[in-house]
């Protein structure tokens, strides 16, 4: 994606991080102390990747919403799969 990305003009990249509801275990708790932390660091991965390949970083925004939006249950491990996502939106710019 990253050399199409690199070509935009007047849009810009909208990157959204998400996590299934299970809190985060004691492993990881020290470098993401919530769900939301975990969905921003998620879509700031993304992000950072992005820009390594030379997509303008200025063109790019973040955010995380942590287990809200679900697009599966959590109730199933797959659905808890599918809530643990990254969602690109390319957006005109304002």
């Amino acid at each position: 994606l990253a050399p199409v990305l690199k070509t935009l003009t007047g849009q810009k990249i909208d990157i959204k991080g998400f996590t299934d509801n299970v809190p985060i275990g004691p492993e990881l708790r020290a470098r993401f102390p919530s769900n939301l932390e975990l969905s921003k660091a998620r879509a700031q991965s993304v992000a950072d990747f992005l820009v390594a390949q030379g997509v303008p970083g200025a063109i790019i925004s973040t955010s995380g919403y942590g287990d809200a939006q679900p697009v599966a249950s959590n109730d199933t491990a797959q659905g808890r799969a599918k809530n643990r996502r990254v969602v690109m939106d390319i957006v005109e710019s304002k």
